[in-house]
C-alpha cells in the first residue's frame, strides 16, 4: 500500500494505510491569531517555539510552519521560523505558504523531506510549485481545486484530485509523495460536507491509491462544542481511509477521538498507544500497596 515518507535531520514519519493515523500540528499559524502575527513580525519568535514543543508533547507526530502575515516579509519570516521548529523539535515539517517564493525559503533551509502545503489544480499553480517539489525531492499536499473553484460534487474534486496526480507523475513525482485533501466545508453551513468528505476519500484510496489529509477543525467551524464535532469527523474519516491531517492535538476530545480510531481500525497494534495514553498512573503502585497488605489478627 501506498507510503509517503517525510523526515527531518534525524526522525523519519510515515504515512499510510493501515499505519497509525497522523496528527499534523496546526498551531504555528498566524491566519486568526493576531498576537502571534504581531509578535512573528516584530521578531519574537518565542510563541512559535512554544507552541512546536507543546503540539509534539501533546502527541503530533509532525508539524505544519506558516508565516503568511499581511504586508510581512513572508519568505525571511517562514525560513526563520523553519529553522527555528528544528531546533526545538525533532518532528517533520509541512512547510505551508501560497507564495512560491516563500516555499523557496523555507525548503532552503530544511533539513530532510518536507511536506510542501500545497499545490492547486490550476495549471499555473502545478507548473510553479511541482517542479520545486521535484528539485527537492519533497511531498506535496494537493488541494482537489482548480480554476473553477471548489465544487459541491466531490466527483468533480476527484478528478481535479487526479488531474495534480497526473501532472505530478509528469514531474518525476511519485503518487506516494502527493497526499490529497479533499477539501473540508464547515457542516454548519453544508449539512452533507462530511458525507463529501467520507465518500472523496473512499475513492482516492481505493481508485487513486494516496494518501489524504484535511484542515480538520473547517468542519466545525461556527457550532458549539466543536471539538467534539471535529473529533467524530476525524474518526469517521480514518474509518473511510483519510491517513491524517493538519489539526490542533491540545484539545483533548479530538485527541482522543484519533486515538480510538485507530484502536478500532487496528492501526495501533495491541493498544498500545491508547493503553500508555489513559493507563491510570497510580494503578500499579495501588496494586503493590494492595498486596504488601498484611492483614491484621482477629
Amino acid at each position: 500500500m501506498t507510503e509517503t515518507v517525510l523526515s527531518s535531520a534525524t526522525k523519519e514519519v510515515v504515512i499510510g494505510f493501515g499505519r497509525p493515523f497522523v496528527m499534523i500540528g496546526e498551531r504555528i499559524n498566524p491566519t486568526g491569531r493576531k498576537l502571534l502575527a504581531e509578535e512573528m513580525t516584530n521578531g519574537d519568535f518565542s510563541r512559535v517555539e512554544s507552541d512546536a514543543i507543546a503540539q509534539v508533547a501533546a502527541g503530533a507526530q509532525m508539524l505544519d510552519v506558516n508565516a503568511g502575515i499581511p504586508l510581512a516579509d513572508e519568505p525571511a519570516l517562514l525560513a526563520r521560523a523553519v529553522e527555528l521548529v528544528q531546533s526545538v523539535t525533532d518532528v517533520p515539517l509541512a512547510i505551508d505558504s501560497s507564495i512560491i517564493e516563500a516555499l523557496e525559503a523555507g525548503l532552503a533551509v530544511y533539513r530532510g523531506k518536507a511536506l510542501i502545503n500545497s499545490v492547486t489544480g490550476e495549471v499555473e499553480n502545478m507548473e510553479r510549485v511541482l517542479p520545486l517539489v521535484a528539485k527537492h525531492g519533497a511531498a506535496v499536499v494537493a488541494i482537489s481545486n482548480d480554476e473553477t473553484g471548489i465544487s459541491e460534487d466531490p466527483d468533480v474534486r476527484f478528478e481535479v484530485a487526479k488531474k495534480i496526480v497526473l501532472a505530478a507523475n509528469d514531474h518525476g513525482i511519485a503518487a506516494a509523495d502527493v497526499i490529497v485533501d479533499p477539501l473540508v466545508m464547515p457542516i454548519g453551513a453544508m449539512g452533507t460536507a462530511g458525507q463529501q468528505v467520507f465518500h472523496l476519500v473512499r475513492r482516492l484510496r481505493d481508485e487513486l491509491g494516496v494518501n489524504t489529509t484535511c484542515g480538520a477543525s473547517n468542519v466545525s467551524f461556527g457550532l458549539p462544542n466543536r471539538h467534539n464535532i471535529t473529533g467524530t469527523f476525524l474518526a469517521m474519516a480514518i474509518g473511510a481511509g483519510m491517513t491524517s491531517a493538519i489539526m490542533n492535538p491540545m484539545h483533548a476530545e479530538v485527541r482522543s477521538s484519533v486515538m480510538a480510531a485507530d484502536v478500532l481500525a487496528g492501526q495501533d497494534q495491541d493498544c498500545a498507544r491508547w493503553i500508555q495514553a489513559n493507563r491510570d498512573p497510580n494503578a500499579d503502585g495501588g496494586a503493590r500497596a494492595r498486596r504488601g497488605r498484611r492483614r491484621r489478627p482477629e
